[in-house]
């Protein structure tokens, strides 16, 4: 198997105008689950759009599969393997379940297609015909993730994918997580809620101020309730 990394950035800075956002980030992963936790303007976000192509003023290298990728179009960072389930959804009010899932006509034969979505998530395969705004948040998240497991990535950032996600439909998200890296994905998970987290992925990168403060475990984080109000301003790990 190649060494290679899946996601390697180095001195990562990313700049929206005159402000600093992300200040010298630093990380590799390969084929596994990792979950990047912090508080609210921490630069988590800034970090999954300056990875996908979004963000204009980017300087360090952001390289997948051992290809460099700073400063490419997101089109280009997407067809090199990168999926992308952003913060809020991002669905299309004018397009159906069905038409979200047809646009996507990824190159080459892979796992996931428009059927494959809906036997992942039987929901939508029932609400198929109607418009994503009249999906609950939890089927609107589905098709979010469906969305992007059309271009069959090697790797998967979900931003906040728990947000405003009822305890049941969380569940589902943390089981969905752990098939897909069962599969042979690598999720790099961006949340604030730390039982999500922690019941995702063992390696856990906090962000502080827009760079890599720490990394840690899943158990040890459990277990340090400290480090949780540190890093987080919580008081104890739930899912909920």
């Amino acid at each position: 198997m190649s060494d290679t990394p899946l996601l390697e950035l180095e001195d990562v800075h990313a700049f929206y105008g005159s402000a600093h956002i992300l200040e010298g980030v630093s990380f590799s992963m390969g084929l596994e689950a990792i979950a990047l936790i912090g508080r609210n303007g921490m630069g988590k976000s800034t970090l999954c759009n300056t990875i996908m192509g979004l963000c204009d003023d980017v300087r360090g290298s952001i390289r997948v599969g051992g290809v460099e990728l700073s400063g490419k179009a997101p089109y280009i960072v997407a067809a090199a393997g990168v999926g992308y389930v952003p913060q809020g959804r991002r669905l299309f009010p004018s397009l159906s379940v069905d038409e979200h899932l047809r646009m996507i006509r990824a190159p080459g034969k892979g796992r996931w297609n428009p059927s494959e979505v809906y036997k992942l998530f039987p929901r939508l395969a029932e609400r198929k015909r109607i418009s994503a705004t009249q999906l609950s948040g939890g089927e609107q998240q589905m098709l979010a993730i469906g969305r992007a497991l059309l271009l069959n990535p090697q790797l998967l950032i979900m931003d906040e994918p728990s947000e405003g996600l009822a305890p049941t439909i969380v569940e589902n998200v943390i089981e969905t997580c752990h098939s897909l890296v069962g599969e042979g994905m690598g999720i790099l998970l961006v949340e604030q809620n730390l039982g999500v987290a922690t019941s995702v992925a063992e390696r856990q990168l906090v962000m502080v101020s827009g760079h890599i403060a720490a990394e840690t475990t899943a158990d040890q984080l459990r277990d340090d309730p400290d480090a949780q109000r540190r890093y987080l301003g919580v008081e104890s790990v739930s899912t909920h």
